[in-house]
């Protein structure tokens, strides 16, 4: 009986194997070809998530993902397969591996072939790691087949032993951020998760729609959510971030924002992150002496971080994620990433008699309503007179802002001891990050160009500026100017060259300079013409517009700028000469959301005024926005007003 049992089971389970060898084979040949996904390289037949929460908040993940190669390029492309993980929160095993030939044949990957490397890294060394798996020479056709397992989470805290430190940060709770897309077609994804029945899970599927069934299996509740057909969405330039439009899941045992709040400002005081000793203090003392009031002492503090910090993750150990390191540490070692620069200014403004406390953000892209974990960036808190105040030293060296206004229309949440709901930072006003060009130019009677030039600006304007002229040496700067008019004429030579310290930031940024360019008018025997100094404007890369194409005449998701911004240019081009204007280019008037743009072309005697103005309401704009702020990028740039069309003569 007991060989027949065994029999039985032995059976079964080589039934079992070839049943679902049989099946990855069918599913292979049943998924299309290239010509059912133009574009693409290689398809992802299916991607199965199982997730296991345990009552720790400990989660135990499988998944299966089936690849099926489309084209030779997506041969290529999945000659290997990466995994990423951090060891000191997380683990990954590659449970099985397979390549399926399109003939029907199955190949098994040995598991010894596995490599684990330290992971790439760039600004923070962290001791990240991936895990290799080689493929062999693949053909279109053929699909790989492999399971991975793993338990942890993405974002480090206090180093612990054993299990323990594969536990959220929140111990008991769980969260995850599930996407839904990819930059390759995705037959059907599926996301299943068990977990014990006394923990409430939160969860909101985002920017679509997905199937999705609830069911209890004794002291379980099991959830599943699944997506077919999913292709690849196409682009639009300067969207938004992918996660921010795409379908995704966001799940979370944590109650609301609120809890998290207070978490976050606990585990840090009982860390000890913000205790300050004797060498900070005095060093505190002596930054802040001669402060004329509070605001300017926290200016100092702050930049004095952003400027004597280093940014560059190299510590390992206590006070990773979401405890941040202690002052104490940073102050010693002068270097850290952006949750060391926020701690450590928190830490200087404690010294100084200040209330201050951690935040966290996200850069690049939303947060959403469900509290997951959704940041990559800390910042500082000051409260003054009952109200708190953003600071980023990690965003503001150079910058004569105290909080970066690129970082404006950004969720944040507060670590602080009454505990906060999600915020939102506020547009901040184009009038605070202006750039202006006044031009005085006078053609000579032989068809030379003498120009004077002024600029300057504020806010983000001006640490745009700040950084891009900052890149060449003082003693080559005229040679580094001169470059910016060779769109007009290699022959540009620039004196009399006057600008602010790049460095001394207490002021806006101001430039001077003269322009020399030899036969800059082009003369024929009725008429001339020339390019103003105003339609090829030097250092366009501090106007925020300059590199965004307005070829579409519709968005279908939000975009973005660097920051809002005021563009005002003034040219007045002078002439020894009498000519008439001949285009007398005519600029339109645009007002809306997006954008305004007003400016004219006209002449008053020898006079030729020019005049063009542009405003960036915000940041992040949506698509509703994009008619008026297209419209107004190309008036700016307006083709009619590149060339001025002269003709002699003329009492105008």
């Amino acid at each position: 009986m007991k060989k027949l049992f065994i029999f039985i089971i032995l059976t079964f389970l080589i039934f079992t194997y070839v049943q679902a060898q049989n099946d990855l084979s069918k599913l292979l040949s049943e998924a299309g070809n290239s010509s059912d996904f133009p574009g693409s390289q290689y398809l992802i037949v299916f991607d199965k998530t199982n997730v296991e929460v345990m009552d720790s908040g400990l989660s135990l993940v499988t998944n299966e993902i089936f690849y099926k190669v489309l084209t030779k390029q997506g041969a290529k492309q999945l000659k290997s397969l990466t995994f990423g993980y951090d060891p000191q929160t997380a683990y990954i095993e590659v449970k099985k591996a397979k390549i399926v030939k399109k003939c029907g044949k199955m190949e098994d990957i040995s598991l010894n072939s596995i490599n684990d490397y330290p992971a790439p890294a760039w600004g923070i060394y962290w001791g990240a790691r991936e895990k290799i798996v080689p493929i062999t020479r693949l053909e279109p056709g053929d699909g790989v087949w492999v399971k991975t397992y793993r338990k942890g989470f993405t974002y480090a805290l206090l180093f612990q032993e054993s299990d323990n430190k594969y536990i959220p940060p929140m111990k008991g709770h769980f969260y995850d951020i599930v996407p839904f897309y990819s930059k390759e077609p995705i037959a059907v994804k599926t996301y299943k998760i068990s977990i014990p029945s006394n923990k409430t899970l939160q969860f909101e599927f985002y920017n679509g729609e997905a199937r999705h069934y609830a069911h209890n299996e004794g002291d379980r509740m099991i959830y599943l959510w699944e997506k077919k057909d999913i292709r690849p969405i196409k682009r639009e330039p300067n969207m938004v971030s992918f996660s921010d439009i795409a379908p995704k899941l966001l799940l979370s045992t944590s109650p609301n924002w609120k809890a998290k709040s207070l978490w976050f400002y606990k585990v840090n005081e009982d860390f000890g992150s913000f205790d300050y000793d004797d060498d900070i203090k005095e060093k505190v003392n002596d930054i802040v002496k001669g402060a004329k009031d509070d605001w300017e002492k926290i200016s100092r503090l702050t930049h004095w971080v952003a400027e004597e910090i280093r940014y560059s993750g190299i510590s390992m150990g206590e006070g990773e994620g979401y405890t941040l390191h202690k002052g104490t540490m940073t102050f010693r070692d002068r270097c850290g990433v952006c949750k060391d620069k926020a701690g450590m200014l928190i830490t200087m403004l404690r010294a100084a008699g200040y209330e201050s406390f951690p935040a966290m953000t996200m850069a690049g892209s939303r947060i959403d309503r469900i509290p997951a974990d959704q940041f990559n960036h800390c910042v500082t808190l000051i409260k003054l007179k009952g109200k708190y105040h953003l600071l980023d030293p990690t965003w503001v060296p150079g910058v004569r802002e105290l909080w970066s206004s690129a970082e404006q229309q950004q969720e944040y949440l507060m670590g602080v001891p009454e505990g906060a709901d999600l915020k939102s930072t506020p547009i901040s006003p184009s009038k605070n990050h202006y750039i202006k060009y006044r031009i005085n130019s006078y053609v000579t009677g032989d068809g030379s160009l003498k120009a004077h030039v002024e600029i300057c600006a504020e806010g983000q304007s001006d640490s745009t500026l700040r950084r891009y002229i900052g890149r060449g040496l003082k003693n080559q700067r005229p040679l580094f100017f001169e470059r910016e008019f060779f769109d007009i004429s290699i022959e540009a030579k620039v004196s009399k060259l006057s600008c602010s310290d790049l460095v001394d930031i207490s002021k806006p940024i101001k430039i001077n300079f003269s322009i020399e360019i030899p036969n800059y008018l082009k003369k024929g025997k009725r008429g001339a013409y020339l390019t103003p100094i105003s339609s090829v404007l030097p250092f366009s890369r501090a106007l925020f517009f300059s590199r965004i194409r307005t070829e579409l005449k519709k968005r279908k998701y939000p975009f973005r700028t660097r920051c809002s911004q005021l563009v005002k240019v003034k040219e007045t081009i002078k002439f020894t000469e009498r000519f008439n204007l001949v285009n007398n280019p005519k600029f339109e008037k645009v007002e809306g959301k997006g954008a305004d743009f007003n400016g004219y072309i006209k002449q008053k005697g020898k006079k030729i005024i020019i005049v063009k103005n542009i405003m960036l309401k915000k940041r992040i704009y949506q698509p509703e926005d994009w008619e008026s702020f297209r419209k107004s990028v190309q008036e700016f740039k307006k083709p009619e007003g590149e060339i001025l069309i002269l003709k002699k003569g003329g009492n105008r």
